[in-house]
């Protein structure tokens, strides 16, 4: 047998293996993770996902009504949801989250300011955690800990934000703020408003 041959029978394996593999992942079925809407992968046909293997939900399970917006940031799963106020827009987006339970506030909150390139300051936890940080970084600046665009939320120090630092997002890497990347918090900063709903569990 010819090296062409022998190349062309050794693709052929690989192909066939490789698309016997995918239809067994294909088959098995999907599990949710307790108390997030993350699904483990392998999710089966009758299950949608988006290509993070992250659940879509319906508002309703979560929300009275869908006035002003909602927006669900699964904690767990690291997966911010949000929901138009009539219902013709669903986005998913991946987020970085809390390094520690301490830092995390859940609950009901809503949109009480949006601000475009904001400036940001460390709370007096942060500075007393961390004495050399600047007391304040000012918007567009590219070191920036709140990237391009924030949503300000009822609770203090609290933001729904960007980040200029890709590597946190979908990690516990954050002083208490949800982050998104910056090109996905200004797709959500269009489609918010103030007083847009806000629940993180």
């Amino acid at each position: 047998m010819t090296n062409d041959k022998k190349l062309n029978l050794n693709r052929r394996n690989f192909v066939v293996g490789t698309a016997a593999a995918l239809g067994a992942a294909a088959a098995m079925p999907a599990f949710g993770m307790e108390g997030s809407t993350e699904m483990l992968p392998g999710a089966s046909s009758s299950v949608r996902n988006n290509a993070s293997s992250f659940r879509m939900l319906d508002w309703q399970g979560y929300f009275d009504n869908t006035r002003n917006g909602a927006i669900l940031v699964d904690l767990t799963s690291r997966a911010l949801h949000f929901w138009s106020d009539d219902q013709s827009v669903y986005k998913l987006y991946p987020t970085s989250v809390p390094l520690s339970e301490d830092l995390t506030r859940r609950g009901r909150t809503e949109v009480v300011q949006k601000v475009v390139a904001p400036s940001w300051r460390p709370t007096p936890a942060m500075k007393e955690r961390n004495p050399e940080w600047p007391d304040v970084v000012e918007g567009g600046s590219p070191d920036n800990p709140l990237g391009t665009h924030a949503l300000y939320l009822s609770w203090t120090y609290y933001r729904i934000h960007g980040t200029h630092d890709t590597r946190k997002i979908g990690r516990r890497s954050s002083n208490g703020c949800v982050g998104l990347y910056n090109e996905h918090i200004q797709e959500l900063f269009a489609l918010t408003k103030v007083g847009t709903q806000v629940l993180l569990i």
